[in-house]
């Protein structure tokens, strides 16, 4: 990525905490689920967390079901309630990956964010949302350690969508804030091409 600064290992310590990953206790923070089917369709969600869940909206119970329409509208078939996304939130044990990633200067993260979401294969609108999530929280920073999780997340918040979808593109991001740039191994972004039915998942998770 364009702003992203691979440089000479600076501290080693530094270094292996960041490899270290999320302490227990960590917040997975609004992981939020679109779905975009090609026709009208009802939905079943389950979600397999690897932790406690602390918030979800619209309420998780024993899963979520839903009227999905090809616009991402998403519709609950017993009050009829319309909803852009399924949110939750939980608190966790697990260790996230940062053997690979990115050092970016805390005023480029902007910039940043959009070129990689956008190689990762989020909308406009979708990486909108994020970055008007996160980006408060980053820009602020001298530098920020990101890193972009695959199956350590996806393995720990499994998805079990019925009718299953064609496309499945989850997007979590790991990072923490640092005073000084450290060294790490540039990640390799890879884009998902959206076919057919679509389901989209970004979050992400703030290491201290």
């Amino acid at each position: 990525m364009k702003k992203a600064i691979p440089l000479l290992l600076v501290l080693l310590g530094l270094l292996a905490l960041a490899g270290c990953g999320i302490s227990p206790g960590s917040t997975s923070a609004k992981p939020v689920i679109y779905l975009y089917p090609e026709e009208e369709t009802t939905v079943s969600v389950q979600l397999d967390y690897t932790g406690q869940l602390t918030t979800t909206y619209p309420a998780y119970g024993d899963g979520w079901t839903v009227t999905a329409h090809p616009d991402g509208t998403l519709t609950d078939p017993a009050t009829g309630r319309a909803y852009y996304c399924l949110f939750w939130e939980g608190v966790s044990p697990v260790e996230y990956d940062f053997s690979e990633g990115f050092v970016v200067p805390g005023e480029d993260t902007a910039a940043f964010l959009e070129e990689a979401l956008a190689t990762l294969g989020l909308t406009d609108q979708e990486a909108n949302e994020f970055l008007i999530y996160w980006l408060p929280k980053m820009e602020g920073n001298p530098y920020n350690l990101i890193a972009f999780q695959d199956e350590v997340y996806t393995e720990n918040a499994a998805l079990s969508i019925s009718p299953a979808p064609d496309t499945l593109l989850r997007v979590f991001m790991a990072w923490k804030g640092l005073e000084e740039p450290v060294e790490v191994q540039p990640q390799v972004l890879t884009p998902t091409p959206r076919t057919g039915f679509t389901m989209v998942e970004w979050g992400g998770a703030e290491v201290q």
